[in-house]
């Protein structure tokens, strides 16, 4: 089992300075670093300070100035907001600056908040149609004299300039949910990246599933599947309870913005009242306490040797909460210090 972690930053009030919050989450992003964690992801997302994200490549540029070893990956550019020509450029591009330590997370995207401003009338099946065009294209772009005639795209012969350093180009990870889309992107010899989001140990074992499944109809070599899970290590039982109070704030506000029903000023959604959000019972503290990957660090070793017996070649620990910087920290700390050592 190889370790990596998923962040970005996240503003969950109006006083909170973003040049502060960009501080924090390159100290996070050290953090995975110095204990020597396979990679860093980092994503896409536009007009939300819920999770402040434009682009990807510029903020894995960045951190490939504050770190020596981790890989730096995309997790993910949103396939419909690309063109395949730029998408392979600035991969390649940022593959270079970076000394060849990219990765190529691509995902469909999930929020209506934004299809509705970068695509207007564009649905979740046509973002994943465009997906399903534009990622093959990537890797022969790459390859050089790639010429298209698609639904979506249509171009003469084109070159990705520049070419990135790895031989082949960095490796591309298909954010997978359904068994069509497992189906995809090993067929395609890319990786998949699944999430269950707050659903428990069950979803986490029917991904494995159709991934297993996929893998079963495809002669080429077996591609890599990273499953990304809101992580939380607490010091006690008590320090795990606050956690799933805040880990249930955060996942009342994830709802409210993928429903896009609520008003948006200056990037934050109108605040949930706390009646609001004790009605959503599925996202309850005892809820999310049992189906996230939470507890005390034996407890999170406990489950992730669980998902390591499933299958799952990378556990990616999801530091995005809205808690303080500190107790991400202090949780990643233990996390670092007190569960990735069971697993050397």
């Amino acid at each position: 089992m190889e370790f990596s972690l998923f962040a970005h930053m996240e503003r969950m009030s109006p006083g909170q300075s973003q040049t502060q919050l960009n501080d924090e989450f390159i100290a996070l992003c050290k953090m995975a670093d110095d204990a020597k964690m396979r990679a860093v992801w980092t994503g896409e997302h536009h007009g939300m300070d819920f999770t402040i994200a434009p682009n990807p490549f510029l903020t894995l540029v960045n951190l490939a100035h504050h770190t020596k070893h981790v890989r730096l990956g995309t997790g993910t550019v949103i396939a419909p907001f690309w063109h395949p020509i730029k998408l392979a450029g600035e991969a390649a591009s940022a593959d270079l600056i970076t000394d060849g330590r990219i990765e190529l997370g691509i995902a469909r995207g999930a929020y209506s908040y934004e299809y509705e401003r970068l695509m207007p009338g564009m649905d979740a099946w046509e973002a994943g149609q465009r997906m399903r065009e534009m990622a093959p294209l990537v890797p022969q772009l790459w390859k050089g004299d790639c010429a298209h005639e698609g639904e979506f795209f249509q171009f003469p012969a084109t070159t990705s300039a520049p070419k990135p350093v790895q031989e082949d180009g960095p490796p591309i990870w298909i954010a997978a949910r359904d068994p069509n889309s497992h189906e995809f992107g090993v067929q395609n010899g890319f990786n998949i990246q699944v999430t269950p989001l707050w659903q428990g140990i069950e979803e986490i074992e029917s991904l494995m599933g159709r991934f297993n499944d996929a893998c079963d109809g495809y002669d080429g070599k077996r591609p890599k599947i990273m499953l990304l899970h809101h992580t939380y290590v607490g010091k006690d039982a008590a320090d795990v309870d606050q956690a799933a109070k805040e880990l249930s704030k955060f996942y009342c506000y994830f709802g409210a913005w993928f429903q896009n029903k609520r008003p948006v000023s200056q990037g934050l959604i109108q605040e949930l009242t706390e009646d609001e959000m004790a009605a959503n019972k599925m996202m309850a503290p005892e809820n999310l306490k049992r189906d996230l990957t939470m507890g005390t660090a034996q407890e999170v070793i406990d489950q992730i040797k669980r998902y390591e017996d499933l299958g799952y070649d990378e556990y990616s620990f999801w530091i995005d909460s809205g808690m303080s910087f500190e107790r991400k920290r202090d949780s990643l700390a233990r996390f670092i210090d007190d569960v990735m050592p069971a697993f050397q």
